[in-house]
């Protein structure tokens, strides 16, 4: 195989160059801030949330499965109307917390691929984030009930 000078006459010391002048460097003291207030912010509409339920008079595990919900149902329809990522633009790692991060994760791949069709669009990339989290947790949780069930003697 030829290498990069003698294929394209571009040498690694020149490309690096090209690559750090195309490189645009983080304002991460801008991003840093704007992350911690729409993560706070999804945190606190969570807790509202929860106070809202457990007002409205539901159990504990009630409340929690409802938050929990409302949530997904929330992000999964930022995701569909095209604003979640919108917000993820300005908010970074801040939309990614957990629950309505992988609401979006699963809900983005079917909403890109829709116009190719049920079964083949939405029905195949739906499970292209979420499969292997779900194929891996279902693993996980048998290895560690095994070692449980092995060491609980």
């Amino acid at each position: 195989m030829q290498d990069l000078t003698e294929k394209t006459g571009i040498t690694k010391e020149h490309y690096a160059r090209l690559v750090t002048a195309a490189d645009r460097p983080s304002k991460w003291y801008k991003n840093l801030p704007k992350a911690f207030i729409i993560g706070g912010l999804i945190c606190l509409s969570g807790q509202v949330l929860s106070a809202a339920y457990s007002a409205a008079g539901l159990s504990e595990k009630a409340v929690a499965s409802a938050v929990s919900i409302t949530l997904i149902f929330i992000s999964a329809l930022l995701t569909g109307l095209g604003l979640y990522e919108k917000i993820a633009k300005h908010a970074g790692a801040g939309t990614l917390v957990p629950i309505t991060g992988f609401a979006n994760s699963v809900c983005a791949p079917a909403v890109e691929f829709r116009t190719e069709g049920f079964i083949t669009g939405l029905g195949a990339k739906i499970f292209i984030i979420c499969g292997p989290v779900i194929l891996y947790g279902t693993l996980a949780s048998i290895a560690y009930g095994l070692i449980y069930w092995l060491f609980k003697a």
